[in-house]
């Protein structure tokens, strides 16, 4: 009896790097874990690709603005550009303090923005809007109103933990010197 050879599945992702195996088209939404924020892969790419895109081609107000935010120096505090929030591209996320600076430009809709505003909002962020206007005439001012946001904000990793352990649990039978 001859026995016929197995036969051999190809490898899941052959051929791709890791980026594009993760990014497979076929990949369901993500579940709550990382980055996925509920997207297909598909979608949370293309949004990706969005920000890229927009990181690459920024509006005179946004590069000056950034040229202040960046490397820290505002007070300390790191900013990211163009940042993915879920299904919304945030034009500046402080992410230290879950704070969101938004610049509008001349013909800008406010009421379009309140959806997503909102949605931002009940993730924990706090989202702050400044004017092409005032960037270009009133930097110094603009810098003093994202102080100010950040300094009312808590630290984002200050935030009580959502599912927090009974209280005391553990802390009983500490003794020494860092009781």
């Amino acid at each position: 009896m001859t026995q016929s050879p197995t036969p051999t599945l190809p490898l899941k992702g052959r051929g791709l790097s890791s980026r594009e195996t993760s990014t497979r088209i076929d990949s369901p939404p993500l579940q709550g874990r990382g980055r996925g924020w509920g997207l297909s892969a598909q979608r949370n790419a293309e949004i990706a690709g969005y920000a890229r895109d927009m990181r690459h081609d920024p509006t005179e107000p946004e590069t000056r603005l950034w040229r202040a935010l960046s490397g820290s120096k505002l007070d300390g505090f790191k900013f990211r550009r163009q940042a993915q929030i879920g299904p919304f591209i945030a034009d500046f996320l402080c992410p230290q303090k879950a704070l969101v600076v938004e610049v509008d430009g001349d013909t800008h809709d406010i009421d379009a923005d309140q959806p997503r505003d909102s949605a931002l909002r009940r993730m924990g962020y706090v989202v702050v809007h400044v004017t092409n206007a005032d960037v270009m005439r009133n930097m110094e001012g603009v810098l003093i109103l994202i102080l100010g946001a950040l300094q009312a904000a808590p630290d984002r990793w200050a935030r009580p933990h959502p599912n927090p352990s009974p209280e005391g649990e553990g802390l009983s039978d500490i003794e020494g010197p860092f009781a």
